[in-house]
């Protein structure tokens, strides 16, 4: 049997999309797993390349998040969309199914929040912290599982761990997030925690491709977590 790589869910000159599994991460020093060697790795068997090369990642995936990764072949694509995450043009949609039912069934929630220094998370401040960042977004409930609602959430800012806690916040944690106090488990549960995932998925990417400017938008299948689940849709 060959090597299995990447699933590739796009690609058009120096621009292409990724499915990210979770339980890896998006960048790590050497040594350490990442999608970036894994990348790596497919370009140098499928190109048969020895060298160096570039590969830019203008945007990041938590270890524990599944979804769509957009990667870039050189310096100006990646600079360009780089660029457009920070613009705040980018379309981000993700899926995510919390404990509990989520009331109204639509509308946008809005804090401020802070890295919580020396520790992977983070909390929730007044805005006039001095570390205070803005957190914005909007969510729909596509339907309730046995365990809370299926939210489909568009990302109006990008900080860390946002979505995991403005849902846990609100009483709503992300199954599998122990993290922010998840009580109920989601997917394999592998023996080593760094591995297991969480059920937040990046559903769609939507940009303009670097170089030719032609609006891009790309879905990532849901993962083999999630096909144990009765979703209502």
């Amino acid at each position: 049997m060959g090597v299995v790589g990447p699933v590739i869910l796009y690609e058009e000159g120096p621009c292409f999309v990724v499915a990210k599994p979770a339980g890896i991460l998006t960048q790590a020093p050497p040594g350490i797993p990442s999608m970036e060697v894994q990348v790596r790795e497919m370009i140098r068997r499928r190109e048969g390349k020895t060298g160096n090369f570039y590969l830019g990642v203008p945007h990041r995936l938590d270890r524990p998040v599944s979804g769509a990764l957009v990667l870039a072949r050189h310096v100006r694509a990646c600079r360009r969309l780089s660029s457009q995450f920070a613009d705040r043009i980018v379309r981000k949609i993700y899926w995510a199914l919390v404990e509990g039912v989520v009331e109204p069934a639509e509308g946008a929630w809005t804090d401020f929040m802070r890295k919580i220094p020396g520790r992977a998370k983070a909390e929730l401040v007044a805005s006039d912290h001095p570390e205070a960042r803005e957190a914005r977004l909007q969510y729909r409930s596509l339907g309730e599982t046995e365990f809370g609602s299926l939210l489909e959430i568009t990302l109006e800012t990008g900080r860390m761990h946002q979505i995991r806690l403005q849902t846990a916040s609100r009483g709503f944690p992300i199954l599998g997030d122990t993290r922010y106090d998840a009580q109920h488990p989601f997917g394999k549960q592998h023996a080593d925690v760094r591995l297991r995932s969480i059920a937040l998925h990046g559903r769609v990417l939507s940009f303009q491709h670097p170089m030719t400017k032609d609006p891009v938008t790309v879905e990532a299948p849901l993962t083999e977590d999630w096909s144990a689940l009765k979703l209502p849709v």
